[in-house]
């Protein structure tokens, strides 16, 4: 849409069960206030659920909607809003409208978890995409194939996605930025009390000094490694030669800072992985103890158990009851 076009351009905001309140409310608010700063309506939206009743956020709360899935228009623009336990939520109705209204040229995105239902849909196949940090690495899981980011968002021609909270925030000022201009977005931004808004090359999670509260090169570099490689986790002695240390000094540095060994650092990584898997995926346990670089099932469940107070099992059993 040119700047100069009358006509404003319409979202679609899908709600699925559990969706996430704080990314379905920064992406309207972004849309609503572009309208207040460029005094005419440059924005509409809609509301829908799969049915036309409310269903219930990650709050608790419940939304009065528009109505239920049906035809588009060709310039309307989807954005699913996903949360938790978004398997269970998203079903073949959700499935086969999205794939009849994108063969019909319909914009799709999904904000926080909305992505999974693009990805089941078809909808994302040659497209890059993001998705929250902690259903990352299930999603990659789910679909291989899919080039997953671990960007804040992602645009890749007519599909959008953000990771969620402020990342729509972030999704929408670059929209209304690529579509009005920069002074908008920024006026946008302003009435948000937003002062930096992300691009697309940004990182999600906060850099790993900040999440750790230690700034120290070399421990940082030992830590993304090991965040890198936990399907196959690297040795403590070649993590060490890799840092330019021995293998002492590593233990020495973890102990101090971090007070643990590398070992068992780099094992609650591990094992958080894993949690994560189990409660996202339908993985079975062995499978997933492989992917979180354990070759033996019962070595596993035995330090699954002593990390979480839990079994694998039982907390797969937890996941499917919730």
């Amino acid at each position: 849409m040119s700047n100069t076009a009358l006509k404003p351009r319409r979202f679609i905001f899908l709600l699925l069960p559990n969706y996430s309140l704080i990314a379905f409310s920064n992406a309207i608010e972004a849309l609503r206030l572009a309208n207040r700063m460029a005094r005419r309506e440059v924005y509409e939206w809609q509301v829908v659920t799969e049915n036309g009743a409310p269903v219930v956020c990650s709050t608790g709360l419940h939304i009065a909607v528009d109505g239920p899935l049906e035809e588009l228009g060709r310039e309307d623009t989807v954005l699913v809003c996903g949360g938790s336990q978004v398997k269970a939520a998203v079903t073949p109705k959700h499935l086969n409208w999205a794939r009849r209204e994108a063969r019909r040229g319909v914009a799709f995105g999904g904000l926080c978890t909305g992505t999974y239902l693009l990805a089941k849909a078809g909808l994302l196949q040659g497209r890059r995409a993001t998705i929250h940090w902690e259903n990352r690495e299930s999603l990659i899981e789910d679909f291989p194939d899919l080039e997953v980011s671990s960007s804040v968002f992602v645009v890749d021609k007519n599909r959008y996605s953000a990771a969620g909270g402020a990342a729509a925030s972030d999704l929408m000022l670059a929209l209304i930025s690529a579509e009005h201009g920069p002074d908008l977005a920024n006026a946008v931004a302003d009435q948000m009390i937003y002062t930096t808004a992300r691009t697309g090359k940004d990182e999600q999670r906060l850099s790993i000094p900040t999440r750790i509260g230690v700034r120290h090169p070399k421990l940082s570099g030992v830590i993304k490694m090991m965040e890198g490689n936990l399907e196959e986790p690297i040795s403590p002695p070649e993590l060490a030669t890799q840092a330019g240390m021995s293998t002492r000094q590593l233990e020495r540095l973890f102990r101090r800072y971090l007070n643990r060994s590398p070992k068992r650092y780099y094992m609650e990584l591990r094992l958080q992985k894993a949690r994560n898997l189990l409660m996202q995926t339908d993985m079975s346990v062995i499978n997933v103890a492989l992917a979180s670089g354990f070759a033996s099932p019962s070595h596993f469940s035995k330090c699954y158990r002593a990390h979480f107070n839990t079994t694998p099992y039982r907390e797969r059993g937890t996941a499917e009851k919730g």
